[in-house]
C-alpha cells in the first residue's frame, strides 16, 4: 500500500506540473521540483527514452559552445534551461498506461479551455477599449484596430502570445486527437465543447507560426480520422477570410504583404535569416554562444542588407534551427533534431504494430502532430526556447514513449 501511495503522488505531482504548463510557469516549475524529489526519494527506476543520447549531446553542446564563447555569465539563462528537459524523464517515469495518460490530456484540455476564455475576455476588452478610445479620433496616420492590437495582443495566462500561442496550438491538437482517434467516447462532448474557445483564443492571438502549425498537425490528424474531410478545408478556411472575425483575413495576408503603416516582420524574418546563416559561416562548429546574437548580431550585418532599425527587435532570429546553429554550432542543433527526429520515428514504427482499435493509437497519432506542429512553427520562431511551450511538448513527447513501452508490452 505505502509503495502504491508513493507512486500515485510521483503521478500526481507530474501530472500537475505538465498542467500547469499552461496555467503558470511558477506553478510548473515548483510542482516539477516536488515531483523530482518525489521520484529521488521513493527511488523509482527511472526510465529513459531511447532519445536520452542525441538529448545528452544537445545539452553537453550547449555547455561546450557557452565555455568557448567567453561569455559565460550572459550565457547562463541556457543552462538553467536544463531544468525543463527532466519534464521528458519525469513524464516517462511516472505514467505507465494509456489511462493515465488520457486524464493528462483532460487536464491539458480544461487548463487550455480556462485560459482561452480568459483570452477571449482579454481580447473583448481589448476591442472594446478602442472603440471607447480616442484613438480612431487622434489624426493619426493608421487609426484602425490591427494597428491598434497588433503590438499587444492577448496572452490568456501566460506573459505573451507567442507562449500562449505556441500552448493552444499544442492543447488543439491533442483534443483532435482525442475526438477523432481515442476509442472511449465518454469525454467527445466536453471536448469539442473545449474546442471552440481554444480554436478562438488561437485565432486571436495572431500568431501566424503557431496557425501554420496548427494546420499542418491538423492535416494529419484528419488524414488518419476522415480523409475525404480535408476536401472541405479550402472551403472552411475561404468562408473564415469572407466572415473575417478577429480580423483575421488582415492577419492573414499580411503574411504575403504587410499591413499598410506596419513595418514588414516577413523581411525581417528574411533578414534575421541572413545574419544566422552569416553566424553559422563564421562559427559552424560552436556557435557565437548561447545568449550572444543580441549581443554580436551587429558584426554580422553585411553592406547588402539594411541597417538595424530601432523597431525591429535583434534578440533572437525567429527560427529554432537557425537560432540553435548559431548560437551552439551545426552539430548541437543537429543533436536536437536527432533527438526530435528519432522520438518522430519511434511513434510511427509503433503506430504501424497496433491494431485498430488499440487504447494507444490517439496518444502516438497525438505526439506525431504535435511534433509535426513544432517543427513547422519552429521555422518563423524560436518557439523551443520558450520554457511553457518546451516543457508541454517535452510532456507530450514522455506520453509518446509511455505508449510506445506500452504497445511493446502487450506484444511480449
Amino acid at each position: 500500500m505505502a509503495v502504491f501511495q508513493r507512486n500515485n503522488a510521483l503521478l500526481y505531482l507530474t501530472g500537475a506540473a505538465a498542467v500547469t504548463t499552461v496555467v503558470s510557469i511558477r506553478a510548473f516549475e515548483i510542482l516539477m521540483a516536488l515531483a523530482l524529489i518525489t521520484l529521488i526519494v521513493t527511488r523509482r527506476p527511472w526510465r529513459l527514452p531511447p532519445v536520452w543520447l542525441p538529448l545528452s549531446l544537445f545539452l553537453l553542446g550547449t555547455l561546450v559552445s557557452l565555455m568557448a564563447s567567453g561569455h559565460v555569465r550572459e550565457g547562463l539563462p541556457q543552462i538553467r534551461k536544463f531544468y525543463v528537459y527532466l519534464m521528458l524523464f519525469l513524464v516517462t517515469s511516472a505514467f505507465e498506461t494509456a489511462r493515465q495518460v488520457r486524464w493528462l490530456a483532460l487536464g491539458w484540455t480544461l487548463a487550455a479551455a480556462l485560459s482561452s476564455l480568459w483570452a477571449l475576455t482579454q481580447f473583448l476588452q481589448k476591442y472594446t477599449a478602442f472603440l471607447e478610445s480616442e484613438y480612431r479620433a487622434s489624426g493619426q496616420a493608421h487609426p484602425d484596430f490591427y494597428t491598434f492590437y497588433i503590438d499587444a495582443r492577448i496572452t490568456g495566462f501566460m506573459g505573451h502570445w507567442m507562449t500562449l500561442g505556441g500552448e493552444l496550438m499544442m492543447a488543439l491538437l491533442l483534443i483532435g486527437a482525442l475526438v477523432f482517434l481515442a476509442t472511449d467516447r465518454s469525454w467527445t462532448q466536453w471536448l469539442i465543447a473545449a474546442a471552440l474557445p481554444v480554436a478562438a483564443a488561437l485565432a486571436a492571438t495572431w500568431t501566424r507560426s503557431m496557425w501554420l502549425g496548427a494546420f499542418c498537425g491538423g492535416v494529419y490528424l484528419i488524414w488518419y480520422w476522415k480523409p475525404w474531410t480535408l476536401l472541405l478545408l479550402p472551403l472552411l478556411v475561404a468562408l473564415v477570410l469572407l466572415a473575417n472575425p478577429f480580423s483575421l483575413r488582415e492577419r492573414a495576408l499580411s503574411a504575403v504583404s504587410p499591413h499598410p503603416g506596419q513595418t514588414d516582420s516577413n523581411a525581417h524574418r528574411a533578414e534575421l535569416r541572413r545574419i544566422g546563416w552569416e553566424m553559422i559561416k563564421a562559427h559552424p562548429w560552436l556557435g557565437v554562444g548561447p545568449e550572444q546574437v543580441s549581443r554580436d548580431y551587429r558584426n554580422y550585418i553585411r553592406p547588402d542588407m539594411p541597417s538595424p532599425r530601432a523597431s525591429e527587435y535583434y534578440g533572437h532570429l525567429e527560427n529554432d534551427y537557425l537560432q540553435y546553429a548559431a548560437e551552439r554550432g551545426v552539430p548541437t542543433a543537429l543533436a536536437l533534431l536527432w533527438m526530435i527526429g528519432w522520438a518522430l520515428s519511434d511513434f510511427v514504427r509503433a503506430l504501424g504494430r497496433l491494431p485498430p482499435n488499440a487504447a494507444e493509437r490517439w496518444i502516438l497519432h497525438a505526439a506525431v502532430a504535435l511534433t509535426i506542429a513544432v517543427l513547422v512553427s519552429g521555422f518563423f520562431s524560436w518557439n523551443l526556447n520558450n520554457s511553457e511551450v518546451l516543457a508541454m511538448f517535452l510532456a507530450v513527447m514522455g506520453c509518446g514513449y509511455v505508449a510506445v513501452w506500452e504497445v511493446a508490452s502487450n506484444r511480449a
